[in-house]
């Protein structure tokens, strides 16, 4: 893989002197740097100050611009710093509490002995807990560091940032509170009975990272025991967002869904997830396609248990080879595989009104700019290209449907609602190089958490009272319980009066 690119800031003193900043921007861009941008932070009589951030390809890239700026006459280098370390700086994330304790008034409100008393109601009745803990907006983010990024296994502790990151998304864009969990185990039935054992305090897991085949199989297993949803987002994200994806594609190109014939290509966890969710909305000719070909009974080579109950489940026309032969007349191309793996030539021979899917990052399957002139809708996982098939059109939703209704688990139906609720946001505005929300767009959020709170109050897969009906059932009682003690003071207060008379 190659690197990825970084930013660094150089503080600089400019001599005050008309197209002095010219020169440091050119010497930038002459030695290969990109100038992101320029802050004038101070100025003297002589001197002005400037933080200039660039990208650069690596460290020794950062070093050789360092020393050509040094090197410009009427320019000193200050300082150099790595926005990247910069951001991190401390960690990401953190606890803040919602209301003040000024004095001793407040600590028996919010601890002895006032939370006592919502203990013994929590000890009665623990649905209780979804209105008076953070249980209510509590999202446990939890991996064991064994399939990070592009990265690899490189274990829990060096996943921490990365499961910083995912909070501060689950927060940014969906109001949800996440916290990172770091499971060091590769047993999966150590890990789920770890996860198991910490679950009561959260109202629902997001499994992050986590390598097949073993992610299916905790997964499954948190699924059985647990009774708050369970969703590994490298999964269940990438198939919800694609297929939101993949429901505009279709009206672009003037099919129905239930129509198209796709090629999913990679059958690691996100293209297993994938083809399950296509099916449950009615896809039926899928093709899946990995290193070995199209993964089919028939076939010798690289058949695990899950390849094995794929290759059963589709492939409805039996198809047998390589990736070419499951190409030829296909509607629609998904890849969550690897760098440069479609060749133009398979795609062109794809039916006319080609769909491409081509998410490996940061290089995915075929370049944009080799296949854009020969399909009708092309996506990728990039940020820099239209159509980005990005995981956080997802999950901040889906948890925010979640949480709001107290969900019991997730299921199929409410993935799909998702993923409709996502395609709808663009539908006024469809274009081939518009089938996805961009994952900025501050209203998919609202809409996809109304969409699976919905459809997991008609499934019936919410806790008795659940998030608006228990506030509304709690607040009812506690008005019933004030009416009560009104009119039983003022019964007494009656009976005083007629005692007196």
């Amino acid at each position: 893989m190659p690197p990825l690119p970084q930013r660094i800031t150089f503080r600089l003193a400019v001599r005050n002197r008309r197209g002095m900043l010219g020169e440091v921007t050119t010497a930038i861009d002459g030695h290969g740097g990109v100038v992101h941008a320029v802050q004038r932070t101070g100025e003297l009589r002589h001197v002005i100050f400037h933080d200039v951030s660039v990208d650069v390809q690596d460290d020794v890239h950062g070093d050789e611009l360092a020393v050509a700026l040094s090197e410009l006459d009427g320019v000193e280098l200050l300082a150099i710093s790595d926005d990247v370390l910069a951001s991190h700086e401390g960690g990401k994330i953190r606890v803040q509490t919602t209301r003040e304790v000024t004095g001793t008034a407040d600590l028996a409100l919010v601890y002895t002995p006032g939370v006592a008393r919502v203990s013994r109601m929590i000890a009665e009745d623990p649905t209780v807990a979804y209105r008076f803990t953070i249980r209510s907006n509590s999202v446990a983010v939890i991996t064991d560091g064994s399939a990070v990024l592009g990265l690899g296994d490189i274990g829990p502790l060096a996943a921490l940032p990365v499961m910083e990151g995912k909070a501060m998304l689950f927060k940014s864009f969906g109001a949800v509170d996440a916290y990172p969990i770091l499971v060091d185990e590769q047993d999966p039935d150590t890990f789920v009975d770890t996860v198991a054992r910490i679950a009561s305090g959260f109202g629902g897991i997001n499994l992050e990272d986590i390598a097949a085949p073993r992610c299916f199989e905790i997964e499954g297993k948190l699924r059985q025991r647990l009774d708050i949803p369970v969703f590994h987002d490298d999964q269940h994200g990438t198939a919800i967002v694609v297929l939101a994806a993949l429901i505009n594609a279709a009206r672009v190109v003037g099919r129905d869904l239930t129509s198209l014939s796709v090629v999913v290509q990679g059958i690691g966890a996100a293209g297993v997830a994938i083809i399950d969710l296509l099916q449950a909305a009615g896809v039926e000719d899928i093709v899946p396609v990995d290193i070995d070909g199209i993964v089919e009974p028939r076939r010798k080579a690289g058949l695990d248990p899950i390849r094995r109950r794929i290759a059963r489940r589709t492939n409805p026309r039996q198809l047998s080879g390589g990736a070419e032969v499951a190409l030829a007349g296909a509607d629609v191309f998904i890849g969550v595989s690897g760098p440069n793996s479609l060749p133009l030539e398979w795609v062109q021979t794809m039916s006319e009104d080609r769909i491409v899917f081509a998410m490996a990052n940061p290089e995915p399957e075929i370049h944009p700019d080799v296949a854009r002139d020969h399909v009708r809708v092309m996506a990728t996982g990039r940020s820099d290209f239209p159509n980005q098939i990005n995981n956080v059109l997802a999950f901040p939703g889906v948890f925010r449907g979640l949480l709001d209704c107290a969900a019991t688990k997730i299921t199929d139906e409410m993935k799909i609602a998702a993923a409709e609720g996502i395609a709808s946001i663009v539908a006024d505005d469809l274009a081939p190089d518009y089938v996805i929300p961009s994952p900025f767009d501050r209203s998919v959020v609202p809409v996809v958490a109304e969409a699976v709170a919905h459809t997991a109050r008609t499934q019936g897969h919410v806790r008795p009272g659940s998030a608006g009906s228990l506030a509304s059932e709690t607040e009812a009682a506690m008005q019933t319980a004030a009416r009560r003690a009104v009119q039983r003071a003022v019964a007494r207060r009656f009976s005083e009066d007629a005692q007196e008379a």
